[in-house]
């Protein structure tokens, strides 16, 4: 009944209590295990953090980060904008795709390595270069995803659009690209994690800052609680992101379901 008492031992618990709860036991176990087996190898997470308040106070973790996101966006926002456009274009025109799939075939697996060598050598090591190497890497995902998405939008829906005599902006924005949102968030999510990791191995290649040219210099040096470190930061910003960025995105898409 609606006026029935809640009993509080009954109520399930909140996800985020579940993930922190997660999230200190994984803290816990590295913890343990570090104190378990002592040895130069695995630091503690005390010794992590440590090692996090250095880098933070005393050496270039603040910068290196900020130069490493500054990369991220700028190649995520050309992959997304590029691989959206042609994806779209491939899933809505049969033969714009028997066109392009050969291709699209072939950027899917070249290895990401050989892409970032061939953009510096025949490029330079420069910014552009190294933008350049992860955005190629990157777009044939989107395309792949976004081609699907345009293949199962609803013709009926367009149907009526026409007879309604929408313009094609409102056409896009109310009818077509909300039947997408799914899939440019799947793109999106899948995106971000792959832009992470090439722009550091292109920055441990040929940039002399970024996070990936620090992890590289740690290595050298063996700071293992260093290289933790700046994973610990790493995580956090891609949390934070999630939060920031998509979670608001998929709770819009959950309600417009």
């Amino acid at each position: 009944m609606a006026n029935e008492a809640v009993n509080p031992h009954t109520m399930p618990i909140a996800p985020v209590y579940i993930k922190l709860g997660v999230f200190a036991l994984l803290m816990a176990v590295w913890q343990g295990f570090a104190m378990l087996l002592d040895v130069p190898d695995l630091p503690s997470l005390t010794q992590t953090l440590q090692a996090l308040y250095y880098h933070t106070h005393e050496g270039d973790l603040i910068n290196n980060v900020l130069i490493t996101l500054a990369r991220v966006l700028i190649s995520f926002i050309l992959a997304m904008l590029i691989g959206s456009i042609f994806g779209i274009a491939m899933g809505s025109k049969a033969w714009f795709n028997n066109i392009s799939e050969s291709l699209l075939i072939i950027l899917l697996n070249i290895p990401a390595l050989v892409v970032i060598i061939l953009s510096y050598i025949w490029i330079g090591l420069v910014e552009a270069a190294a933008i350049l190497a992860v955005v190629i890497n990157k777009v044939p995902t989107v395309a792949v995803m976004l081609r699907e998405g345009a293949r199962t939008t609803d013709t009926k829906l367009a149907q009526v659009a026409k007879v309604y005599q929408l313009s094609w902006y409102r056409f896009m924005r109310a009818v077509y690209l909300p039947q997408l949102y799914p899939f440019f968030l799947a793109a999106a999510r899948n995106g971000l994690s792959l832009i992470w990791k090439i722009v550091l191995v292109v920055e441990l290649l040929g940039r002399s800052d970024g996070v990936g040219f620090a992890l590289y210099s740690m290595f050298q040096f063996f700071d293992i609680a260093g290289i933790l470190a700046y994973t610990m930061v790493f995580i956090a910003v891609v949390f934070v992101i999630e939060l920031v960025c998509f979670k608001p995105f998929d709770l819009r898409i959950q309600r417009g379901r």
